[in-house]
């Protein structure tokens, strides 16, 4: 376990985090080990954890629930003095024990955080927050707000959403009309993932904090780019949440999106929430609305022979799409997004392809433009990396070239083991009241505008077998680009094996 820094009240505040849905999938997966882990580096030192969900199980099977969790889902393993000092602070309540039942256990947690703090600290004036994730299907979201609103638990509080945040505009505007009424704006942070990575932060410290890149990030030097979202796996028992979504809700309003205005914002006045929100919402109100001609849906074959889908359902699990940003920077720019299940790799890029030289003095046969434009490429998975390609001369006689690439990566530093797995950083991010990473009412709203003539006129699904890159017709969207995946190179292996 990290020695834990001098108590600060910017790093390690105290709070009652009451997990919603704690027994769920995601709790398991991601969100205990990362209370775990973010309780070991010495961020969450004095947060307790009130446990809810539908399942009638004590406090002692919640613990061992969330010790399994932990031992499953981390790569960092706790101590048994770690683990024992981390299960003194959970606590469970079923939800059908009522609004009443769960005011009580968080009072309880609350004032042994207060006692805890007292014996640290004594003298010092603090304040215990409170944190509710709601880990829950978006259909429950609501139901619980107002059951938090009923027990008492808004006042000193934040609230953490899942995705969806609504299905189309109405839908969009009664859901935060709703929540609304009983959170207001500052305390609710609509969570994505994505934007908790290090790689798609150091998007912002990439651009911001170098003289070599800022100046050419636009339609100067930027030829197009592409935010591409692969994945291998199929449902896994989530095929009633997908009738409902489909890859363009699920994907790419609530991720894919919010990734692009990364990487299209203007730079904020200052790296903090506010000005960083305002750059992305100016992004949405640059993009143009999303029309059929320039989407391609499609759904894998066998989709429709799985429990729960009619044989004549039209639903995508995959889906890509030209977007076009009318402002001074992105011009005549597309950005091109694609995302499904069941496609031939699981990846999570950003491939900004610049411009090529206007006239070329080399001679044919050198291998110039051979393999496509310059690239400067974003990994988003857990391992960050970044890579920029380039043509370079290939050592002997004559001016023959070839493709070559620098290529960075977070475990070749000496930074590697501080990282924080996405959920990690945005429950903590959340838990210090930091927007940065996190979606605006405005935002989700606009985007749902902008997707009002996709969804009143879809263009029909086409099937692609599992295993491929989806549709032909993705080529036929891209065109005169191609597709940066597959990549013709992989990725240096950092540790390459001896023959």
């Amino acid at each position: 376990m990290a020695a834990p820094d001098p108590y600060s009240h910017e790093q390690d505040l105290p709070h009652v985090v009451v997990l919603v849905g704690a027994t769920g999938d995601l709790a398991k997966r991601k969100l205990l080990p990362g209370l775990l882990h973010l309780f070991q580096e010495g961020l969450a030192r004095h947060a307790h954890v009130v446990g809810t969900s539908l399942d009638e199980i004590s406090t002692e099977e919640f613990v061992e629930l969330a010790r399994e969790a932990c031992q499953e889902g981390s790569n960092r393993k706790a101590e048994d003095g770690e683990w024992r000092a981390f299960a003194a602070k959970l606590s469970y309540v079923p939800q059908g024990e009522g609004a009443a039942a769960l005011r009580d256990a968080v009072l309880a947690a609350e004032e042994q955080v207060a006692e805890e703090m007292a014996r640290e600290h004594p003298g010092d004036a603090f304040e215990v927050r409170r944190l509710h994730y709601l880990s829950v299907p978006p259909s429950a979201a609501l139901k619980v707000v107002h059951t938090l609103d009923e027990a008492g638990l808004v006042e000193r509080s934040r609230i953490v959403m899942e995705k969806p945040f609504g299905t189309d505009l109405p839908s969009a505007q009664r859901l935060n009309h709703e929540l609304h009424e009983v959170f207001d704006e500052d305390q609710v942070f609509r969570i994505d993932h994505f934007l908790g990575k290090e790689a798609a932060q150091n998007i912002l410290a990439f651009r911001f904090a170098n003289g070599l890149f800022e100046p050419i990030w636009n339609r100067n030097h930027i030829d197009h780019v592409q935010i591409d979202v692969p994945e291998t796996l199929g449902l896994d028992g989530r095929v009633g949440f997908y009738e409902a979504t489909g890859a363009y809700r699920d994907m790419v309003v609530t991720h894919l999106f919010q990734v692009l205005a990364f990487t299209a914002m203007e730079p904020p006045t200052a790296l903090e929430p506010g000005p960083i929100g305002e750059e992305k919402n100016k992004v949405f109100r640059s993009m143009m609305p999303i029309e059929p001609q320039d989407v391609v849906r499609g759904q894998y074959a066998g989709y429709v022979d799985q429990e729960g889908v009619d044989h004549d359902s039209d639903t995508e699990t995959f889906v890509a799409l030209r977007v076009a940003i009318d402002n001074w920077r992105w011009a005549g720019v597309p950005f091109y997004l694609r995302t499904g299940k069941k496609l031939a790799e699981g990846a999570r890029i950003i491939s900004i392809a610049f411009k090529e030289p206007p006239r070329t003095m080399f001679p044919q046969g050198s291998g110039v433009g051979t393999h496509g434009p310059d690239h400067l490429t974003f990994d988003l998975a857990d391992a960050s990396k970044m890579s920029l390609s380039f043509y370079g001369k290939r050592p002997g006689p004559g001016m023959r070239l070839d493709k070559l690439s620098m290529q960075f990566a977070l475990h070749d530093t000496a930074y590697a083991g501080g990282a924080l797995e996405a959920y990690e950083r945005l429950i903590h991010d959340a838990m210090r009241g930091d927007h940065t990473l996190f979606t605006t009412a405005e935002g989700i709203e606009r985007l749902w505008d902008l997707s009002r003539p996709l969804l009143a006129a879809p263009p029909p699904v086409r099937p692609y077998p599992p295993g491929s890159w989806g549709p032909n017709a993705i080529h036929q969207l891209v065109t005169p680009y191609a597709w940066r995946l597959p990549f013709e190179r992989g990725w240096r292996d950092p540790n390459p094996q001896a023959e």
